[in-house]
């Protein structure tokens, strides 16, 4: 195994699972032309390091990036909004303070602050906006020749994953390195449990359990100084077109360790069940609050991927894999065989701190790494994973990659924005 503003109609989700058909979209996880790529070498040369995205998970990726590289800086910061950027500045100059250098010019703010980002003079760029804007923002760095850290999801609809993997293969072509922020690839016990399972150790796979039941997150509350484009887009977890519905933002994790198990092997199909049974009041948006799919390989092999974002309930993340000759659970790092059981034992650096290390060392030795195929892919299981749930219907991977519905609005500005109906199953297919 080995985003008064024009915007788009509601989905027409039909379109989601009539015959369509796409040629699929292969990359390689082996970057080309190595000679293309800016390459940083020396031990004294600074790599100047750009963070998009000013949250939590942007502002703990720069401490991350830092701590992977001595001589790497952190000199430019951009977020939408102006106060994000202050925050994190605060933070950053306590955290990491010498190798905290960004000037009040060198901070950018809007909906195209990203743009002066990929022209200033920085060597990476870390990706860690609302993931609407992922694909523009990625396809922008590569065009600029920077090299990538991209937080998941890629996209929160199929047109973004396309862009996502053809922009992905620009960067293999000039060298680039991209490394997602799917950060179980990196982590080593994790990585250990998978090469065992790999080598036979539970014999041949035939059915996986993904399970993300968890408590809820954050809300950033209201003002009436926020427009609806600014109130959404500060609360982005709670509406498909900023986030992609939890089962993505979140639960992508265990999907892409199916994937993974699967040899990075996309599913044939998929249908789900979920709805929105708890988080029903009016701040929430209008996405789920639970969601379970099973997928089905074309060898038959199935995954059962459940996730849930309630309060006071049952919580387990983890993965279950089922072989013809024993089981294995994925985080819990375990393998249980007619040998006995295995648990790896071994180093447990921050996955969080190791996905840098990669990413800064490929790129000093000039030997690019691309995470771009995998992303995408996870990316798009989430998302065939929705709309199975969204319509009740069965999807096929070749439907949900050639589906060519764009979510959120045609253009960005800071006014009214509507909020999207929930979606009924058998109803708005």
């Amino acid at each position: 195994m080995s985003r008064p503003q024009e915007t788009s109609p509601r989905p027409d989700r039909r379109q989601f699972v009539k015959g369509a058909s796409a040629a699929a979209v292969a990359g390689s996880l082996v970057a080309a032309t190595a000679a293309q790529a800016r390459v940083h070498n020396s031990v004294d040369d600074t790599l100047k390091v750009a963070l998009i995205g000013c949250g939590g998970r942007g502002t703990g990726a720069a401490v991350n990036a830092v701590r992977a590289d001595e001589n790497a800086k952190i000199t430019v910061l951009c977020d939408a909004f102006p106060d994000r950027i202050e925050h994190t500045k605060q933070v950053l100059a306590n955290q990491i303070p010498n190798q905290f250098e960004v000037a009040d010019d060198h901070c950018f703010s809007g909906f195209d602050g990203y743009k002066q980002v990929m022209a200033s003079d920085v060597d990476v760029v870390l990706l860690c906006s609302t993931p609407a804007f992922r694909p523009a923002h990625l396809a922008a760095a590569v065009e600029a020749g920077k090299h990538i850290f991209c937080e998941k999801p890629v996209a929160v609809d199929s047109p973004g994953v396309r862009s996502v993997l053809e922009t992905s293969k620009k960067a293999e072509e000039k060298g680039l390195c991209l490394v997602s922020g799917l950060c179980w690839r990196y982590d080593l016990g994790v990585v250990e449990t998978m090469n065992r399972i790999f080598d036979g150790a539970i014999g041949e796979v035939k059915a996986i359990q993904e399970n993300y039941l968890t408590g809820t997150l954050w809300h950033r509350g209201n003002d009436p100084k926020w427009s609806q484009m600014e109130y959404q887009m500060r609360n982005w977890l709670y509406y498909t077109w900023l986030s992609g519905d939890h089962i993505a933002e979140q639960h992508i994790h265990s999907l892409d360790k199916a994937l993974w198990l699967n040899g990075d092997t996309p599913p044939a199909k998929c249908f789900g069940l979920g709805g929105r049974q708890v988080r029903t009041e009016e701040q929430w948006g209008h996405i789920y609050d639970h969601f379970a799919v099973c997928y089905e390989w074309a060898n038959g092999v199935k995954a059962f991927a459940y996730t849930r974002q309630m309060a006071g309930c049952y919580n387990d993340v983890d993965d279950y894999v089922m072989g013809t000759k024993g089981s294995a659970q994925i985080l819990k790092n375990e393998i249980v065989n007619a040998e006995g059981t295995w648990r790896y034992k071994g180093p447990s650096p921050s996955m969080y701190d190791v996905e840098h290390q990669r990413l800064f060392a490929a790129i000093r030795s000039g030997t690019p790494i691309n995470n771009g195929t995998y992303m995408s892919y996870s990316t798009l299981m989430a998302i065939m994973g929705r709309e199975a749930c969204y319509t009740g219907k069965s999807i096929t991977w070749d439907e949900a990659m050639a589906d060519q519905v764009v979510l959120g609005p045609t253009s960005y500005e800071w006014g009214d924005v509507p909020t999207p109906k929930v979606a009924l199953p058998g109803r708005d297919a």
